[in-house]
């Protein structure tokens, strides 16, 4: 028996495994996900002809021909071909060393003189005595691995469930002289310091699909109350007195290449289905400090949230088709004025466009329907007088058109901003009309100060009434006659993969479009924790 031809087969492969598991190896190519799939069946072969890319001038062409032909212990793949030049997985090397081992043992029963000899023997028993220490590492280290799976699969949540968690807590506070409610009370300015937990069970069934439920706990008030303005509202406000409540329930799912939809049952919104906000802001938890700073009010649900439905159609890499629909949370009430369709709702429509590189630029149309009573044009942002033109008793409806736009100047910065308008019907009570403009310009640094910090600068006009008609008469005080600004700044500090840090200050300018009232600053620092 050829001694190097053995030593080859069998020392070959043994290094191969030894150096997939080894913290040092150098056989990297596979991934984890490749490394847990089991080897493809293969067939035996009689001749070293039937395996396709197996060459004449490879260099391991006469070790493989004696392997298969005088031992019969080499498999190719079902398409007839050895595939000499990848990696190989542990699988594939049991199944090798296996049939291997087997067919050594066939030979030594059967005792055959021009096949196996006593000096193939000897030679087998000097090969595993030259590699004792590496085959008892390799199986030392296998038999870890098998006892870490089974504690696993042990100790596991969920074969479908994922869990995902994201908390933030927060040191808050305002800083100004009066509320700008026109009662001319002092500004409530106490610090305070909030939470807010979010636990996201996610579960997939067909590995393309997604199951939600997330359970909130939080308490974090609007600042409106203590400030007189929804302009000073917090991105990641709320107070449910640390009670746990089901906050996001929806289904989404692919249907074909193209489409992609999601159908929510509870607390429904557009921007967290599938209708984009072309702004890296967004995140409540990672984005802009302030409710306005996180992306356009056009495309938020004005009313509260309760099912809805929303889908993305890809036409090719440059364009996409968005559209949702999303009912008051009243859509469970089987009465007169309620229901999926004939309570307060809203439609949008959006397209979103990536015509050069590094740009995004998404336009919309929007119509919502508000019921006296429940009336919120503007998603509680901008003035009272915008978020109800003809105040709360009137049903309102809209017809909203928005603009958003992304620019990426360098892997660095980015630009973009966005500009909205809705206009407004009083549909009982009245013939009002009213304008309301919003507009926000901004600007990420990114990787400022050191990878993954963001910071982030905007400038804007909250939701403001420009123009009334059809009788509506605009109020004498707090009503809109002037502009405000609103101005803020955040740096986002990674300060691990999991922990970020962030203080923001948001400054309004004439709040209430009313510049007879005193400036405010919000200020925040709002530290997050993922797991």
């Amino acid at each position: 028996m050829n001694y190097s031809i053995l030593k080859w087969a069998l020392v070959a492969p043994t290094l191969t495994a030894v150096a997939l598991i080894a913290p040092n190896a150098q056989a990297t190519e596979l991934t984890v996900a490749e490394l847990d799939q089991p080897a493809e069946s293969m067939a035996s072969v009689t001749s070293v002809s039937q395996l396709s890319d197996v060459r004449p001038t490879d260099w391991a062409f006469q070790a493989l021909q004696s392997l298969v032909e005088r031992y019969g212990c080499i498999a190719g793949y079902p398409d007839k071909t050895y595939r000499g030049n990848r990696a190989m997985t542990r699988y594939e090397f049991a199944a090798g060393l296996n049939a291997c081992m087997d067919r050594v043992n066939e030979l030594i029963a059967a005792a055959t003189n021009d096949m196996a000899s006593k000096q193939d023997l000897a030679t087998l028993q000097k090969l595993q005595e030259d590699f004792a220490a590496e085959l008892a590492t390799l199986r030392g280290r296998v038999d870890a691995v098998e006892a870490k799976t089974a504690t696993l699969e042990k100790q596991q949540f969920s074969t479908t469930t994922k869990l995902k968690g994201e908390v933030l807590f927060a040191i808050s506070g305002l800083l100004g002289d009066e509320r700008a409610d026109g009662s001319g009370a002092d500004l409530d300015d106490q610090t305070i310091f909030t939470n807010r937990a979010r636990l996201n069970l996610e579960s997939s069934f067909t590995g393309k699909d997604r199951l939600r439920v997330r359970l909130q706990a939080r308490n974090t008030p609007s600042f409106s109350g203590a400030s007189g303005t929804n302009m000073t509202r917090l991105g990641f406000d709320g107070d449910s007195g640390n009670n746990v409540t089901v906050s996001k329930l929806y289904y989404r799912f692919p249907v074909g290449e193209r489409l992609k939809i999601q159908v929510d049952a509870a607390s429904a919104s557009f921007h967290n289905g599938y209708v984009t906000r072309v702004t890296p802001f967004g995140s409540s938890g990672s984005g802009a400090i302030t409710r306005y700073g996180r992306f356009t009010p056009n495309i938020r649900p004005g009313g509260t949230g309760g099912a809805g439905i929303s889908a993305r159609y890809k036409f090719n890499k440059m364009f996409s088709l968005e559209a949702g629909y999303i009912t008051d949370r009243s859509s469970n009430l089987p009465v007169d004025k309620q229901g999926l369709f004939d309570g307060s709702n809203k439609a949008i429509v959006q397209l979103v466009a990536k015509p050069i590189k590094n740009l995004t630029v998404g336009v919309s149309y929007g119509h919502a329907y508000y019921q006296a009573g429940d009336v919120n044009v503007t998603a509680s942002m901008g003035s009272g007088f915008a978020r109800r033109p003809f105040g709360n008793g009137s049903a309102t409806r809209t017809n909203e058109i928005a603009a958003q736009a992304r620019y990426k100047l360098n892997k660095q910065l980015e630009v973009g901003g966005w500009y909205g308008v809705q206009l407004a019907d009083q549909v009982v009570g009245g013939t009002g009309e009213a304008t309301v403009t919003n507009w926000m310009a901004w600007l990420a640094a990114n990787d400022f100060g050191s990878k993954g910090n963001t910071l982030g600068l905007m400038f804007g006009m909250p939701p403001k009434v420009t123009s009334t008609g059809g009788g509506l008469v605009r109020p004498v005080n707090n009503g809109d006659n002037d502009t405000s600004y609103h101005l803020e700044a955040f740096y986002k500090y990674k300060l691990n993969k999991k922990i970020l840090i962030t203080p923001g200050l948001a400054v309004i300018f004439n709040p209430e479009h009313n510049n007879s009232n005193d400036t405010i600053f919000v200020g925040t620092i709002r530290t997050t924790f993922k797991f």
